[in-house]
């Protein structure tokens, strides 16, 4: 029977005399945990010792260690805003009378934002291929982050993967040890039928220990046919908004065009009143004659 396995066994019948432990307790319990770049995350190491205190510490191999706060029977490693140098190997070493156990946690530190593209941006008829690409990730290797080309939720059956590139993505923005890189997945497209799909979706999948994240683009289909509906009824909007517009531009114009000619050629019931004035004006001088008395 393996040593700890027995020492567990023993612990748990109350067969150890004072000094005797039980094998470490880390939180969390795998053997690999992974963080995203910039997070914090805590791992926790305890053991249980009969009768006295037992002795904990972290302790890091050829790797930034991290904060960490120990007291009797526990230790506590803290890594803060964690960068690309704070991957690698952390053991916790715990002691107890004269038995000494190890627990080795293997801290993976990743980057994987939602920044997928897609080109082109909208499928059409004569496009053979498509291509998805992740911005800024970590790692990069396809053990750890993979493409799928999707329709319906499905991969896209006949779909031919052509080719994997990998990149350093060149930002000023970020520190020299945090090196990410952009990924681009190239499919030559299977017969899609008609009519097309409405769209198929690229999907970008990062899966480490105890971790797995997924990012989907749509890659909508173009409509030929639509775009020559929508400009067919746009036109004849613009036709008919002029022919509205263009009636009641013609009634004013008649009207205009009325009043201008009854201003030239008044009535004669208004061609006299000039003459009667004239009239009324001789009258109030005494310029009109008198019928004899």
């Amino acid at each position: 029977m393996d040593r700890g396995l027995a020492l567990l066994l023993a612990g748990l019948l109350g067969l150890l005399p004072p000094g005797h432990a039980q094998p470490l307790q880390v939180e969390p319990p795998e053997p690999a945990v992974a963080v995203a770049l910039g997070a914090s995350l805590q791992l926790t190491c305890r053991l249980p010792c009969a009768g006295r205190a037992a002795a904990v510490q972290w302790r890091g191999l050829d790797t930034s260690l991290g904060a960490v706060q120990s007291d009797a029977g526990r230790s506590v490693l803290t890594v803060r805003n964690a960068s690309l140098s704070a991957a690698g190997t952390r053991v916790c070493v715990g002691s107890c009378g004269g038995l000494t156990f190890q627990h080795t946690v293997r801290l993976l530190v990743f980057a994987f934002p939602d920044q997928l593209t897609v080109s082109p941006a909208a499928l059409g008829p004569a496009d053979p291929e498509v291509a998805c690409t992740a911005h800024r990730v970590t790692p990069a290797d396809p053990s750890a982050l993979s493409f799928s080309l999707l329709l319906g939720g499905r991969e896209l059956e006949g779909a031919e993967a052509l080719d994997l590139e990998v990149e350093v993505e060149e930002d000023e923005s970020q520190e020299d040890d945090d090196m990410l890189f952009r990924v681009t997945e190239r499919w030559r497209l299977p017969p899609l039928g008609t009519p097309a799909p409405p769209a198929l979706h690229c999907q970008a999948t990062m899966r480490l220990p105890g971790l797995e994240l997924s990012h989907r683009r749509a890659i909508p289909a173009s409509n030929p046919a639509g775009d020559q509906l929508s400009a067919a009824l746009w036109t004849s909007s613009a036709v008919l908004g002029l022919l509205l517009l263009a009636l009641p531009t013609y009634r004013l114009w008649k009207r205009c065009r009325h009043l201008a000619e009854d201003g030239a050629h008044p009535p004669a019931s208004l061609r006299l009143l000039p003459q009667v004035s004239a009239w009324a004006g001789l009258r109030g001088t005494d310029q009109v004659g008198s019928s004899p008395s």
